[in-house]
């Protein structure tokens, strides 16, 4: 599949809310550099799964999409409400924005390496975990 392919099916998954399109596009043995998921397309099924029940409404928005070899990266903007349990976290009923820039390496027609910086302090300020620094204002 084609590299802005694997990522319009990413697109999709998430915004069907169908963990098992991972499927479509993830290698097997899927490298994750990120703290929260682990390696493996299982291991991103079942993140994706607990991540739709926190956030049963949310949806995802690519911003940009860049393609150079064998990578492809993504600018993405998620918007739900807090209404499960998420990484831990009681629902608290908030609304969440979280954005994120995730570069993927691509093998074999599937993603099979990805990283990924996002903004998880201010989901956390979201929910209450942690203190908004800004007053509370909204991020443009």
């Amino acid at each position: 599949m084609e590299h802005r392919a694997l990522v319009e099916t990413y697109l999709e998954m998430l915004n069907a809310h169908h963990p098992d399109l991972v499927d479509r596009f993830l290698a097997e043995d899927y490298v994750n550099h990120n703290v929260v998921v682990a390696d493996g397309r299982e291991a991103n099924r079942a993140f994706w799964a607990m991540f739709f029940a926190g956030l049963p409404d949310v949806t995802a928005t690519m911003e940009d999409i860049i393609v150079a070899g064998d990578r492809v990266v993504g600018r993405f903007v998620y918007r739900g409400t807090h209404q499960g349990e998420l990484m831990g976290i009681p629902a608290t009923g908030a609304t969440v924005e979280m954005r994120s820039i995730d570069i993927w390496r691509v093998e074999d027609g599937l993603l099979a390496e990805h990283w990924d910086e996002l903004n998880l302090m201010e989901v956390f300020q979201q929910v209450g975990v942690l203190p908004r620094l800004d007053g509370g204002a909204a991020r443009s």
